[in-house]
């Protein structure tokens, strides 16, 4: 049977290709084997990614183990805590478009047969996740693995409470010499944060969604087991390319039901959100935010992981990971269990003899943190086409909240307010021009809710954006308000003191003012330009689509 490759190596006509595979070193036999493109993510800036050369490494003995040709290529990342607080940030979603775009065009550039994709952090796993669906060869994900938890102050931490500890130190709770010793044992090493944040959440759908195998989401980055997966991972792109399995014929809108199911009970990031809309738009299946509603109303939260909770994900992985999660879920046939996976089995079969070992961590469906789902999708006069919010992370008395809006049009603007002490309880923060096309880039806001949480107001205030926020933040923090104000969004209409009514139960997010003077307000709005009016991200925002629509490039 003909190989993708053999356009790079068949033939007379392929004389000169074979000739540059030579000069990189492949042999005949190399040359006439499966060539696997191990699209590695390493680098030396980003904790979760400086172990992948290791994964890469296994990958490889794993392909060539199996029979076939590994060849590493790179992919870029962002380090999402680094950037954030700066320009930087903006550059972080619109990097998962370049991903996909790069891991593309060394797919086709070179007609790989299949490919590995090596991720760990935030917009790396979709947007290679994207390129895979785009492509539809032979394809899986592994990625490097989280952190462990931190220890300060005599309790398990991750990257979260840095963040809060700075709104502490600003608040006077701390003093500096606790701000610095947070800073030294907060992240012990390599890994994705150890906290369900965006990252963890991306890599445990991976698992349930199909594309990953079982392990990927939740092994710690410095286990021997997690170098185990990389070889194993290289070795089942094999049996893929054998059986010619492709992407789609896993991410199927069943399988995206599988993945925001546990998405619901698991209480993933806001982002991931962005993530499955914008993948599932790359495999031709129509999700829509109504989706996620109708879910999040029937799945019971049974997971609080940092920041929601006290645990981390070393400890759901000594609980049983996600299949642990999953096998909960059956319990009520919450998930269909027929699905293929890269395994070569289906959900069902993969799920066989999995038990949940720590019931603390991962609770029985019997008894839920709550009912209803992590993620709630929340809709209304300033947010017609939707708005998103971690349930799961909310503490009760903000699920209905009513409070003056205090606005601001950056997110720069927001949090000198709040460091500056001229927010008080009961108000209603209202970020705008944070979104895909007014930032550009939407940048993750965790400085001003990770301030709030830090000055002990996360439980009397909330936060209301066009951006989004990242997976490390807690609180009523409401994020992709769409249409945003970039765009001609009702946000852009808020005026200082209007009263914002927030009602999470009931999936509803108003300003109480009435439609006529909202409309005479719209007559004289003008929208703000983007920020930014040279290099990649001024054409981003020219190309960008809405939140709801997971920011994807049109």
């Amino acid at each position: 049977m003909p190989k993708r490759s053999d356009n790079i190596t068949a033939g007379a006509e392929r004389m000169p290709n074979r000739s540059l595979l030579r000069a990189c070193g492949l042999t005949e036999e190399e040359m006439s084997r499966p060539i696997i493109g191990v699209v590695s993510a390493h680098s030396e800036i980003i904790p979760g990614h400086i172990n992948l050369d290791k994964i890469t490494a296994a990958v490889k003995t794993g392909v060539s183990m199996a029979g076939g040709t590994p060849v590493m290529v790179p992919a870029i990342g962002v380090c999402d805590g680094i950037a954030m607080g700066h320009i930087g940030m903006k550059y972080s979603l619109p990097s998962r478009e370049l991903i996909a775009d790069s891991v593309e065009t060394l797919a086709q550039a070179h007609q790989f047969d299949g490919l590995v994709l090596i991720p760990n952090c935030d917009k790396i796993v979709p947007g290679m996740l994207m390129a895979a669906a785009r492509l539809n060869i032979p394809s899986i994900v592994v990625s490097g693995g989280p952190m462990l938890a931190g220890h300060y102050n005599g309790e398990e931490v991750s990257l979260s409470k840095t963040f809060e500890q700075v709104g502490a130190y600003k608040a006077g709770l701390i003093d500096e010499e606790k701000l610095h010793e947070c800073e030294l044992g907060s992240c012990p090493g390599c890994g994705s944060c150890s906290g369900m944040y965006t990252a963890n959440s991306m890599n445990c759908l991976s698992e349930a969604i199909g594309m990953a195998l079982p392990g990927n989401g939740t092994i710690p980055a410095v286990h021997a087991e997690r170098i185990q997966l990389a070889k194993h991972a290289g070795m089942r792109i094999m049996d893929l390319i054998a059986n010619d399995v492709k992407p789609r014929d896993i991410l199927t809108m069943a399988a995206f039901r599988n993945a925001l199911t546990c998405e619901m009970a698991i209480g993933c990031s806001t982002n991931s959100v962005l993530h499955l809309l914008a993948l599932a738009n790359e495999a031709g299946v129509d999700l829509s935010l109504e989706t996620l509603n109708e879910l999040s109303a029937k799945i019971p939260n049974i997971c609080h992981l940092a920041p929601a909770g006290p645990h981390h994900i070393e400890e759901l992985y000594m609980a049983g990971g996600v299949p642990a999660i999953m096998k909960e879920l059956t319990k009520r046939n919450l998930l269909d269990l027929t699905l293929p996976t890269v395994t070569g089995k289906t959900v069902g079969e993969n799920l066989e003899g999995v038990i949940n070992r720590n019931p603390e961590v991962v609770r029985p469906l019997e008894t839920p943190y709550s009912e209803t789902g992590g993620i709630a999708v929340l809709w209304g006069n300033i947010a017609k086409n939707g708005c998103v919010v971690k349930r799961s992370a909310v503490a009760a008395e903000m699920m209905v909240h009513e409070g003056p809006a205090r606005v601001f049009d950056s997110e720069d603007d927001a949090i000198a307010a709040i460091y500056g002490g001229k927010i008080v309880k009961g108000d209603v923060v209202v970020i705008r021009y944070e979104g895909p096309k007014g930032g550009p880039g939407m940048r993750e806001m965790l400085n001003p809710t990770s301030a709030l949480a830090g000055m002990q107001l996360d439980k009397d205030c909330a936060l209301i954006t066009d951006g989004r926020f990242s997976g490390a933040s807690r609180g009523a923090s409401i994020g992709h308000v769409s249409p945003e104000a970039a765009s001609g969004g009702e946000i852009g209409l808020v005026e200082e003191g209007d009263i914002i009514a927030i009602d999470i139960p009931h999936s509803s997010v108003n300003v109480k003012v009435s439609d006529d003077e909202l409309e005479t307000r719209r007559k004289k709005y003008v929208p703000h330009e983007p920020k930014i009016k040279t290099g990649w991200l001024s054409r981003y925002a020219r190309l960008v689509t809405s939140a709801d629509q997971g920011a994807i490039l049109q």
